[in-house]
């Protein structure tokens, strides 16, 4: 299986018809129709269904887009890497990370980096800790940034020099914004909207014994639809402090959590990872950082 057959599948997988994706790969039709098939023979899968407009991807499909797209990127990362290997530090550098005030200091590191004549290409992803885990392990991603990180034996890693506060996040007029503090019994039978990582992993030691009356309304991913859904009223978000808009004109409050439950955070990358220059200069600067 060639590079470029995946490039062509990926194409079609993305135009959703044969001739539009000939047309931006420059082949002709008659060219791509027959590497499409001689791919679905060489894996004894059918790819697609062929429908009358556009051509839509079996389950068979999916699996390999999302495996196509994995491998190309990580040939591309890989010969940015080589061609980028002289004196001169140009190149790419791949963060993972949960939303953390934290990761500030990845932002600083790379303005650091910046100010010193570096022309560095910084890729934020965000995902929750087994999304950032995977991707590290496939070589997709240089360093990964994880708050309370259960497991980290597997990697190398640095803790940052910051402590997340967990807390309520709440429409202005509601009857909990009342309060200063919030104690785990305050949220007994409210509809909480907890992350999904918090969520699926049962981490919910802030709960102190209520959990039989724990009612969990939504889960997110990424904080700011959360924010929406209790802009709306759908429930209080459990989240961490400086991640949304509280200011005067939002209709938002945040309240910690009695007794404080803080988040540590730590960067951790591939142990016996072979580094690009960008990604250990990158790795040299926030360790300077974190020791000043």
């Amino acid at each position: 299986m060639e590079i470029w057959v995946l490039k062509y599948f990926l194409a079609i997988a993305r135009e959703e018809n044969i001739s539009a994706a000939a047309e931006s790969l420059h082949v002709t039709q008659p060219t791509l129709s027959r590497q499409l098939k001689d791919l679905e023979d060489e894996l004894g899968k059918v790819l697609f269904i062929r429908g009358n407009r556009r051509i839509s991807l079996t389950d068979e499909g999916m699996i390999l887009r999302k495996r196509a797209e994995e491998i190309i990127s990580l040939v591309e990362k890989t010969e940015t890497e080589i061609i980028d290997s002289d004196d001169n530090v140009i190149g790419d550098v791949y963060i993972g990370g949960g939303e953390t005030e934290g990761m500030r200091t990845i932002a600083k590191a790379a303005k650091h980096l910046s100010d010193e004549g570096y022309n560095i290409c910084y890729h934020i992803i965000s995902g929750n800790a087994t999304e950032i885990s995977e991707k590290i392990d496939k070589g997709l991603l240089d360093f990964g940034v994880f708050i309370e990180a259960d497991n980290l034996q597997k990697y190398e890693s640095i803790r940052l020099p910051h402590r997340d506060v967990w807390g309520v996040l709440m429409r202005k007029d509601s009857e909990l914004a009342k309060k200063d503090k919030i104690f785990s019994s305050d949220l007994w039978d409210l509809p909480l909207i907890v992350s999904r990582q918090v969520s699926e992993g049962n981490n919910l030691g802030w709960m102190k014994g209520g959990r039989e009356h724990l009612r969990i309304a939504a889960t997110y991913n990424l904080l700011y639809n959360a924010t929406l859904m209790v802009a709306e009223g759908v429930g209080y978000a459990i989240c961490l402090e400086n991640l949304a808009r509280t200011d005067d004109n939002s209709p938002l409050c945040f309240k910690p959590l009695v007794p404080v439950s803080t988040a540590n955070l730590d960067m951790a990358w591939k142990r016996y990872q072979v580094m690009s220059k960008p990604a250990e200069l990158f790795l040299n600067k926030v360790r300077e950082l974190i020791s000043t």
